[in-house]
């Protein structure tokens, strides 16, 4: 990962608008939301549907367009660029984990985890090993040659999140990460990001339902009609979510 000074600002979203319009109807899904995020931080949003959880995600992202205001990763402006440089920027300072996993069915789990580094111009075999390495650390070093619809739910939201870290981004975004699994998987899943935010300093903002799952991050802002209506930081990492038994990130790598 590269150097990044831990709590220094990661992400600055100053006065963001997102309005979306049918036909005569418009619905303000953002309204002038300003929010700062440190390097190294586990930030969750919270907040009841349609409040702009998956928006705010979106727009943050650059993977929608603002109506109005500026967003900022590690001080580069991501709409005063070109699509194509926010592209290419996005492939190399983000990661994306979502709640339908996104994994191509006919890649091996090899094959997914190392498509980012391939897209981003990594030679095919320095690709394959770190992507050995990364699916080690989550633990599926054993499940390489395996195809999506060989692994349980769990193992293939660990495949997203390896695909997600592989190219050491700069930041995570993770929406509704555990929405496709029980309670015992969703656990696993939790901790494993809680122990990547962690070991390896990840930035991490978490779209989430689950009060469990907010109160187990170091920060969790609420949403409500696109503002933020609380920013609420919590000794430590929070309560976290039970592990299961053993580690789920591997040591080393």
């Amino acid at each position: 990962m590269p150097d990044r000074v831990q709590g220094q600002p990661l992400l600055v979203a100053e006065g963001v608008r997102k309005v979306y319009r049918t036909g005569m109807v418009e619905v303000q899904a953002l309204a002038n939301l300003s929010v700062v995020v440190g390097s190294g931080e586990l930030v969750a949003v919270m907040g009841p549907s349609g409040s702009g959880k998956t928006t705010l995600l979106n727009c943050l992202s650059g993977l929608d367009d603002i109506d109005g205001g500026r967003v900022l990763i590690e001080g580069n402006d991501l709409f005063a660029m070109s699509d194509a440089a926010r592209t290419s920027h996005r492939a190399r300072s983000m990661g994306f984990i979502f709640q339908a996993f996104n994994l191509i069915p006919v890649f091996t789990v090899a094959e997914n985890v190392e498509l980012p580094l391939l897209l981003a111009g990594v030679r095919p075999k320095p690709a394959r090993k770190q992507a050995g390495e990364m699916l080690e650390r989550v633990g599926l070093g054993h499940r390489l040659d395996h195809r999506p619809n060989e692994l349980s739910g769990g193992e293939q939201q660990r495949v997203t999140i390896a695909r997600a870290l592989v190219a050491r981004p700069a930041i995570v975004w993770a929406d509704e990460p555990t929405g496709n699994l029980d309670t015992h998987m969703a656990g696993q899943i939790v901790e494993l990001l809680h122990e990547l935010n962690r070991s390896e300093g990840q930035t991490i903002v978490l779209v989430t339902h689950d009060n469990a799952i907010g109160a187990s991050c170091g920060r969790m802002l609420r949403l409500r009609d696109g503002r933020v209506v609380s920013d609420e930081r919590q000794a430590g990492d929070g309560q976290r979510m039970p592990a299961s038994p053993g580690s789920l990130l591997r040591t080393g790598a």
